[in-house]
């Protein structure tokens, strides 16, 4: 195996454990877990005026 390929498996590799211990802990820690995270993250948008200028008035 190339070092390269090596080094790009361990990446992924961390990076999948990194995510799956980050949703283990927010299910934890949030008492309704993904659907919790989910209307915060709706909340959020709705709420954001910021984005809502970009929407409206910079070119795509």
């Amino acid at each position: 195996m190339r070092l390269d390929t090596l080094a790009l498996a361990i990446v992924v590799a961390f990076g999948a454990l990194w995510l799956i211990v980050t949703l283990t802990v927010l299910i934890a820690a949030m008492p309704f877990g993904l659907l919790g995270l989910l209307a915060v993250v709706i909340y959020q948008r709705i709420t954001n005026a910021e984005d809502d200028y970009y929407d409206k008035n910079v070119d795509k």
